[in-house]
């Protein structure tokens, strides 16, 4: 009873376009398509986002740590 053979499938396809008709089913898939690549665009942007934001945190750090290595220098050398 669990597995579905061609025929069945075939025969559940036919019923599901005489029901939705092939206007509907068509726009739904459209629909469908676009938010799948609306979502990995999204998802894609968040990862980006998330590297310029782990990117910019170093280079602040570095430019912290060289400004108070050049306050140590100097005072070192006073």
């Amino acid at each position: 009873m669990g597995n579905m053979g061609v025929w069945q499938l075939l025969i559940l396809a036919v019923i599901v376009v005489l029901l939705f008709g092939t206007k509907k089913l068509r726009n739904l898939g459209g629909d469908l398509g676009s938010a799948i690549k609306g979502f990995k665009s999204a998802v894609s942007d968040d990862k980006d986002k998330t590297t310029e934001t782990l990117s910019d945190k170093t280079s602040d750090s570095s430019a912290t740590n060289n400004d108070v290595k050049t306050e140590t220098k100097e005072k070192d050398q006073a």
